[in-house]
């Protein structure tokens, strides 16, 4: 996505682009790693020396609360976040700790409701083993 884009987006949402949120954006929108704040930070401080940890986890928060992105809790201790904003699931090494986007058949995850209940948010997390640390 080109930054024009990803301003666009920004302003459609009601945000204001400013430097370091377009470049948190980006970075989102380019490292589909599913990152913490603490990886963000140390990816684009250098470049953006101004930029802090609370500008990040102020910039993340608005960016969720607008349905920029969403965040990942895995684990209890770890939040990550990922601008991919269509259904899929996420699976989780156990092993090294990797990340990975799964994608399943359309039907299973793009539920409108369930037994009359309205269904505004979902995630499906796997654990395991991926296919990199078992060979």
């Amino acid at each position: 996505m080109e930054s024009l884009q990803l301003k666009s987006l920004l302003e459609d949402k009601g945000i204001k682009p400013s430097l370091h949120r377009l470049k948190i954006l980006e970075y989102l929108v380019t490292h589909k790693t599913h990152p913490t704040v603490d990886i963000i930070y140390q990816d684009i401080h250098g470049e953006i020396p101004t930029l802090s940890k609370t500008t990040i986890y102020n910039t993340l928060k608005t960016f969720l609360e607008k349905n920029v992105i969403q965040a990942i809790t895995i684990e209890d201790n770890e939040v990550r976040y990922d601008a991919f904003m269509e259904n899929h699931a996420h699976f989780k090494c156990m092993q090294c700790g990797e990340l990975y986007d799964i994608f399943l058949d359309s039907k299973s995850m793009d539920l409108k409701s369930i037994e009359g209940h309205t269904i505004l948010q979902s995630h499906l997390y796997f654990r395991g083993i991926c296919m990199k640390c078992k060979s």
